[in-house]
């Protein structure tokens, strides 16, 4: 590890040698809060040329000697201007104030989407907070999954399900991070809200492709997330009441311009209302985030974060559960100096379920653990040059189940199925420079490792094969272990290493307009193995090891950018190969499966499509158009010509398959009292696999299936709207509110959740059965801050 460092840094300085230049650097915040700001251009527009900060509100730009004019520019923030001679190295920190009369500065604006239109990455989208707290949804709770699903190329599978779908890839192939965190459920009550408390988020950004460099260990997309810093001018509160959840967050200083505090907590409460209408059923969430931050010089920063949630679901006396995350995350940002920015990270995360079942007297608990140790450099090269890279160590325990007994006459012995214990490596180079004025190149590399570490057992198979082939019959069988062997866990099992190369490239066929390309390849080395379209509690984790191989997915993106006066449209075209996707066989058993590798065979998945974003970003009346054309397919043959692999080996849809994809999204200020926002969403419905037909053997009605998602459930689709008052928008006292009035649903579309089929007893015949989530739902929420 010390000699990949001293070899980066060493190449670093080599590439940063010539003429004599000058650096300005520093740090950029909220002037009323301390708060560091993210993505915040640092233009000078006499060059033509710019930044902007990084995660931690950092900023290098280096510069031949002369006098320049600086503009510091961010949405919802006064721009700043100034000017530097520069004759030497200059630190300036910044601080931005608040834009409350929504300025526009014409030109300045003009001069950012330039720079924006000739950097290369492409396939990312941004969203600010306060966008996504305007945007209308269920129950009136700010929701920051349901909120990207708005976005092309992003889906979900339906009301009520959690996780996200990212350009047909599955939910597992998600990376979400939570500063810097991995998060394994996104979801709060199986997918009606998300885990992220809005108060207390700084900054969402979504990678669809493109992906740089430094992330790594997922093959669709990465969902990186911020939370505030905490206020270091003063005590300061917000909250919000609504119709099923509350929340408050505290922030201020522990020493004022020094060290800094977070607090937030969320939790609904509707369940305290069912003893009322005899309802003996419970399900709620609670989550708290906090932060820590300090400033201990003018080079060194520390943060404490940590999230912690939790779900809990009983139905009377029959079933109890409870799961969810826990992350903690001590941050080190030191500076090197006014080139060379740097971020040490000590990560834990868990992810833990509980199933009690009381009519059989016994729970079950799983969960997956891992410590990850990262450090990251940003190494500031030149005015056009700009090198990040980084080691990044993750240690894995996964813990697939643990029964055990809730009362000594329940006649159940304890049942441990075996850990697993995993170590994954990586190091990164990733850097972005100009090769022209019309060309600009982000080409990075990442390297990545996977040991699988000893276990207590592991089955050995005659031939190597846990899964066997009836040719009579033609199904698929389970193979019976000829031993067991145990490894101590410091040994590797079976090691796999891989080679991930990221490129994107920009041509700029005009000040208002260019075309951009992106290759990336990623690997992916922990399995979701599941049998539902979304994940749910009862899905298995599985590592790569001796009978899983690690998914390797390929993505190239093409795409036209293009900005107008006010408005911007984006067009993007993906063709993405996912090899080893794993998938179950027919009559799979996945629950408390010790032996995951004798129900799964490895194919592969393919998705392509066409994305358009068109937006209005300037005005009373804001907001986008986003489509998607696309497919989603996988493929499962045969390990050999006599097998019949899934669905005979052809190319079927896969659960998150949407050939169409429509979202319209608007936020209107009518006044500074009244504003207003609805969205609208069509979507292709969702495959499916029904019956099409049965027989009847020893007086048992047996139904036989068509083809692996064949068939799909109804178009997908309704309207949201809202409104915001806020009653004294110029009022000088500390206390401020406002009211948000909202209906989901606004013409009561029944969606189907899914179909199943009975036999209607009265009549004689089969029947399909339409599960509908929601119908037409108003709420009313009252938010404050002092």
């Amino acid at each position: 590890m010390k000699n990949i460092i001293c070899f980066l840094l060493f190449f670093g300085s080599i590439l940063s040698w010539g003429q004599e230049k000058f650096t300005v650097s520093g740090i950029i915040s909220e002037a009323a809060t301390g708060e560091t700001l993210i993505g915040v251009n640092v233009l000078i527009p006499s060059l033509q040329t710019g930044t902007i900060t990084n995660e931690y509100g950092y900023y290098s730009i280096t510069l031949p000697e002369g006098e320049y004019e600086f503009y510091i520019s961010n949405v919802g923030f006064v721009t700043q201007q100034f000017t530097v001679q520069l004759d030497k190295n200059l630190k300036k920190d910044i601080s931005l104030t608040e834009d409350t009369q929504q300025l526009n500065e014409v030109v300045i604006k003009a001069d950012i989407e330039k720079l924006n239109i000739r950097k290369p990455q492409m396939s990312v989208n941004t969203l600010s907070i306060n966008t996504i707290k305007k945007i209308p949804v269920v129950l009136g709770e700010t929701d920051v999954i349901k909120s990207i699903t708005l976005l092309p190329g992003v889906t979900n599978a339906g009301e009520g399900a959690s996780g996200f779908n990212v350009r047909g890839g599955a939910a597992d192939q998600n990376l979400i991070l939570l500063d810097e965190a991995t998060l394994y459920n996104s979801s709060h009550l199986f997918g009606f809200f998300s885990v992220f408390n809005p108060d207390a988020i700084k900054d969402v950004t979504l990678y669809k492709g493109g992906i740089p460099a430094r992330y790594g260990g997922r093959v669709s997309s990465v969902l990186d997330i911020y939370q505030k810093d905490g206020n270091k001018k003063q005590l300061r509160a917000q909250g919000g009441i609504g119709a099923v959840a509350s929340r408050l967050l505290l922030e201020g200083p522990i020493k004022k311009d020094t060290a800094s505090f977070l607090i937030g907590g969320r939790s609904s409460y509707a369940h305290l209302f069912l003893p009322l209408l005899d309802n003996d059923n419970v399900a709620y969430f609670y989550d708290l985030n906090t932060k820590l931050s300090y400033n201990l010089n003018k080079n060194n920063r520390l943060y404490l974060s940590g999230y912690f949630g939790r779900d809990v679901f009983t139905i009377a006396d029959s079933f109890s559960n409870s799961f969810g995350n826990s992350t903690f995350n001590l941050r080190w940002n030191h500076l090197f100096s006014d080139k060379l920015f740097s971020n040490l990270s000590l990560i834990y995360t868990d992810y833990f379920y509980g199933l009690e079942l009381s009519f059989v007297e016994f729970d079950f608990d799983s969960g997956i653990t891992n410590f990850n140790l990262k450090y990251d450099f940003t190494h500031f090269l030149s005015d056009n040059v700009e090198l990040r890279y980084g080691l990044n160590s993750i240690y894995y325990k996964f813990n697939p189940g643990d029964i055990n007994p809730t009362t000594p006459t329940s006649g159940i012995n304890p049942f441990k199925l075996t850990d697993k214990y995993a170590f994954e490596n990586a190091a990164y180079l990733d850097t972005e420079f100009e090769l022209s004025e019309k060309i600009a190149v982000q080409a990075g590399l990442r390297i990545s490792t996977f040991n699988r570490l000893g276990q207590d057992e592991l089955n050995i198979y005659e031939n190597n094969n846990p899964l066997l082939f009836n040719q009579d019959l033609e199904i698929y069988q389970k193979a019976t272990p000829i031993d067991t062997v145990s490894f101590k866990k410091s040994e590797t099992m079976k090691s796999f290493a891989n080679l991930e190369p990221r490129f994107a490239i920009s041509y700029q066929l005009n000040d208002d307009a260019s075309i951009k390309a992106s290759y990336n390849r990623t690997a992916q080395y922990i399995h979701l193995i599941s049998n539902t379209t979304s994940p749910t509690p009862f899905d298995i984790y599985a590592p790569s090891g001796k009978y899983i191989e690690p998914q390797v997915a390929d993505q190239v993106a093409v795409g036209y950018f293009k900005r107008f006066e006010n408005y911007s449209l984006e067009v993007e075209s993906f063709y993405k190969k996912v090899q080893n996707r794993l998938d179950y066989v027919d009559d799979a058993d996945l629950i408390a499966n010790n032996a995951v590798e004798q129900i799964l065979l490895s194919g592969e998945a393919r998705a392509y499509g066409l994305e358009v974003l068109f937006r209005k970003t300037e005005g009373k009346l804001q907001g986008w158009v986003a489509y998607t054309l696309s497919r989603s397919e996988q493929r499962t043959p045969g390990r050999t010509p006599l097998e019949t692999g899934i669905n005979n080996g052809a190319w079927y849809n896969s659960p998150w398959d949407k050939t169409h994809d429509i979202s319209i999204t608007g936020q209107y200020e009518l006044s500074n009292k009244w504003s207003f926002s609805a969205n609208f969403i069509y979507q292709t419905g969702q495959p499916t696999t029904f019956p099409n037909g049965q027989y009847e053997y020893n007086n048992v009605v047996v139904p036989v299936y068509e083809a692996r998602n064949s068939s799909r459930l109804p178009d997908f689709h309704h309207l949201d709207i809202a409104a915001t008052w806020t009653p004294k928008p110029n009022s000088t006292k500390r206390w401020k509110s406002e009211w948000v009035f909202s209906i989901y649903n606004v013409y009561n579309r029944m969606n189907a959740a899914s179909i199943s089929f009975r036999e209607n007893t009265d009549v004689n015949r089969n029947e399909a059965v339409r599960l509908s989530i929601f119908g037409i739902i108003p709420s009313v929420t009252y938010n404050f801050k002092f």
